[in-house]
């Protein structure tokens, strides 16, 4: 019998509409040099995905719903997957620069995957400047989270130009097959006899943690019944911060349509920076975001006098829950969490230090308390009622500001080159969710071969200028850079820094935009990238 989905996977699919979509995506940027003919083609692809399917169990599995909605649906094994339809092709219009590339991207991040198949697309895009090509992918976040999406690149993806020996399907291997309509009616209809006693444990349980559910932490007073309720409990919990969502020219119901920008910048200078002030990498990338986003809303005048409320992912695989596991397998395994980031503070070293203390107070929360409590909070409600919270949490959060201001999300990946059927990988750039409860704005931030890869994705309409964004990340890096080069080296748990251990000499220029085609007026000129240059907008003819 197939696999049913977590709750906390469906949740994936509860929420989704004609606006808020529910699929992520990764835009992957060859050099065809390097590959057999010196191109990349749809059929090497599909080839490629034949070949490796069977590594890559997301993308072979399709929904099977349950009826009436008395439970979760399940995965079953789609044995005969139609590559034709999932593996496309276009080419860009002359120029194809980044702009013209982010547009496409932005275009088809807008469309919603079918769930009579597959959850996934793939699209080959030739045309790009400088003789490059792309792979734009998107997956539903019911199939894959972020660490389980780095797993499907592995899949797919060499360490060298001439592909790895694949190994065969194991002879035997249990196929998932479409589950019977009759026995999963009877297997649901036990569940919602046995979930009111499951739910009334976790109800308990979750009362002294209501400050760290995205929305119900905005409802007045839930924060006041988490702090009483703690107080008298024998469970001890950090307090977090009080948290005020602001409104935002990116806050409220988010529209069909989206914009895309993307970036690159060097791993390195961001550990510099961290070693430098004794923080983490990602006490730097929030501190970028928090510079940018302040920048970005000041030039508008619409800049809240309170900081920004982010909602984080955090990975939750490996750790302990309270013994009580899903009764399914997560497909995402992370934990939502909340805190803010300084936007109404001026100094780009405040801004750091007050980063590093939020998201030390998180950890210190979340070390005290088990890391699934949530995942299995939500497993324990009846599915009917599981739907009906989701659609009515993105109900409110269109009459409010939402649960958040925005989504920042920080994904490690391979510190070493990668191919795809030859073709070396250049850059690796996530694109994300927006929807009504997260706002109009998400950054992600993927690591790959001593880069940071950003894929800024916005509503279409709320944010019309994505790529100042980039631009802005790239100066909030280099001031920090400055800093750090006065500051030297500190030593300590998160810098990696010996004691003793010296400064870089100079710091690398700061990351300009690679020439629009029509210039600002006023913007600077900039040459085209040569191999090797590192922080550019778009243009990533280096990779790495």
């Amino acid at each position: 019998m197939g696999q049913q989905l977590s709750a906390f996977d469906a949740q994936f699919l509860n929420f989704e509409s004609g606006t808020n979509l529910a699929h992520i995506a990764g835009l992957t940027i060859l050099d065809p040099s390097t590959a057999p003919g010196g191109a990349v083609t749809r059929e090497d692809l599909i080839a490629l995905l034949r070949r490796r399917l069977h590594l890559a169990p997301p993308l072979r599995r399709r929904l099977v719903e349950v009826p009436f909605g008395l439970d979760h649906p399940y995965w079953a094994e789609d044995r005969e997957v139609d590559f034709d339809y999932h593996v496309r092709e276009l080419a860009l219009a002359p120029p194809g620069d980044d702009h013209r590339l982010a547009e496409q991207v932005a275009r088809l991040h807008g469309r919603r995957l079918d769930r009579r198949r597959p959850l996934w697309e793939l699209y080959l895009i030739h045309g790009l400047t400088g003789g490059r090509s792309a792979i734009y992918t998107k997956v539903h976040h019911a199939a894959i989270d972020g660490v389980t999406g780095v797993e499907v690149l592995a899949a797919l993806m060499d360490f060298e130009p001439a592909p790895r020996d694949t190994p065969a399907p194991p002879e035997g291997e249990d196929v998932q097959e479409a589950p019977d309509t009759v026995e999963i009616v009877i297997r649901a209809v036990a569940r919602v006899l046995d979930n009111p006693f499951a739910l009334l444990r976790f109800v308990a349980e979750a009362m002294p943690r209501l400050d760290e559910v995205p929305l119900i932490s905005q409802i007045p007073g839930a924060g006041l019944v988490s702090r009483v309720v703690r107080s008298v409990g024998a469970e001890r919990l950090p307090d977090l911060p009080r948290m005020v969502v602001p409104r935002t020219p990116f806050s409220g119901p988010v529209s069909q349509h989206r914009r895309f920008a993307f970036g690159r910048l060097p791993l390195d200078d961001v550990k510099h920076v961290k070693n430098a002030f004794g923080v983490t990498v990602n006490d730097v990338v929030m501190a970028m975001c928090a510079a940018a986003l302040r920048r970005w809303l000041a030039k508008r005048d619409e800049l809240p006098r309170v900081p920004l409320v982010v909602g984080v992912p955090v990975s939750t695989r490996g750790q302990p829950g309270n013994g009580s596991a899903p009764a399914a397998p997560l497909a995402n395994e992370v934990m939502l969490t909340m805190t803010t980031i300084p936007t109404d503070l001026a100094g780009p070293e405040e801004r750091l230090r007050s980063v590093n203390h939020s998201m030390r107070l998180i950890k210190e929360r979340f070390a005290a308390a088990p890391a699934t409590w949530l995942l299995e909070f939500s497993q324990a409600m009846p599915a009917a009622l599981s739907a009906l919270a989701a659609r009515s949490a993105f109900r409110l959060a269109s009459r409010r500001t939402g649960a958040m201001n925005l989504m920042i999300s920080n994904v490690p990946g391979p510190q070493t080159p990668l191919y795809v059927c030859g073709a070396r990988v250049l850059a690796q750039y996530p694109i994300s969710v927006i929807t009504d409860v997260s706002g109009g704005i998400n950054i992600t931030v993927f690591s790959y071969d001593g880069m940071l890869d950003f894929g800024v994705i916005v509503d279409r309409d709320m944010v019309p200028d994505v790529w100042d964004i980039i631009d802005y990340l790239g100066d909030a890096l280099a001031e920090l850079v400055a800093l750090a080069d006065a500051q030297g080296p500190k030593t300590g748990p998160n810098t990696g820094a010996k004691p003793g251990a010296k400064t870089r000499a100079k710091a690398k220029p700061a990351p300009k935009a690679v020439p629009k085609a029509a210039s600002k007026p006023g913007a600077g000129s900039r040459t085209k990238p040569a191999p090797g240059d590192t922080a550019k907008r778009g243009e990533t003819g280096d990779r790495g």
